[in-house]
């Protein structure tokens, strides 16, 4: 009897669909993988900013990931929005709880409108809590800044440095998103604590680029549910979320930075004809 991989999103909701939540069950789907979901704080949300953010209460986090993991065989946790120190206290003793150390931390801090997603006292429970409990942290060039309380990595060597500072920091593997840096490639940062990997792919003109760091985070996660090694994991990750990239055009959501197209493989016809 074959398993299905099952990969469980920890994170807050997207009202617009474009990211969080509804980015990573896209995601899940397309790569193969049963996605399961823990809400963590309600947006709402569109192509444009966010307007206003209801947190969850951590006993009914708990009460989330309790209720999946006793029926559900998760094979790989992607976290991500987690607002308040008091949830990311109540998702680390979950994981604690339920053995799930396939675990990849997206540090949701800044969307992709400039508005802040985390709380200023939240930084450090974050950095104890998660950081050490995490397979792999997959912060952009701000976060990881502002996880080292230091300025924002610039360039590709800063970006190895940060990487190293991170793993210092506890973080077992960490990939630095290079999105924010100008340049014909789009260039991240893989480090396992003893090199450093350079993942390239060409950079796409588009402003379609709502969801991308949750988008890869969770094709990683997908990827880990399958039983894939964590350096193949982000490789093909990183291929997935370029084509993604690439094919958001094809796409016609709202007025602001709108989606990448997470089924860019399977939307191929026009069904209303």
């Amino acid at each position: 009897m074959t398993t299905t991989p099952i990969a469980l999103s920890i994170a807050g909701s997207d009202s617009s669909g474009g990211a969080g939540i509804q980015a990573d069950l896209k995601t899940f789907s397309a790569l193969g993988a049963y996605g399961a979901s823990v809400i963590t704080a309600l947006t709402a949300q569109n192509t444009r900013g966010v307007t206003a953010i209801v947190d969850i209460d951590p006993s009914f986090i708990a009460a989330q990931i309790d209720t999946v993991c006793s029926d559900l065989a998760v094979n790989a946790v992607k976290i991500g929005m987690l607002s308040q120190s008091g949830v990311i206290e109540t998702v680390a003793a979950a994981l604690d709880r339920h053995g799930l150390s396939t675990v990849v931390l997206d540090p949701v801090m800044v969307a992709k409108s400039g508005d802040a997603l985390l709380q200023p006292d939240a930084s450090a429970a974050l950095r104890r809590l998660l950081i050490p409990r995490a397979l792999l942290i997959t912060p952009n060039l701000p976060e990881a800044g502002a996880l080292l309380n230091a300025p924002a990595p610039q360039t590709e060597a800063e970006m190895i440095d940060a990487a190293q500072h991170l793993h210092q920091l506890g973080a077992r593997n960490v990939l630095i998103k290079g999105g924010h840096v100008g340049g014909p490639d789009s260039t991240d940062i893989f480090y396992d604590g003893n090199n450093a990997t350079r993942l390239y792919a060409p950079r796409t003109k588009t402003h379609n680029t709502h969801g991308t760091g949750c988008t890869l985070s969770s094709a990683i996660a997908a990827y880990l549910a399958h039983g894939v090694v964590l350096p193949d994991a982000v490789q093909r990750a990183k291929r997935y979320i370029a084509a993604a990239i690439s094919a958001a055009d094809r796409l016609h959501i709202g007025h602001g930075h709108g989606p990448v197209h997470h089924f860019h493989e399977f939307w191929t016809e026009d069904l209303s004809k």
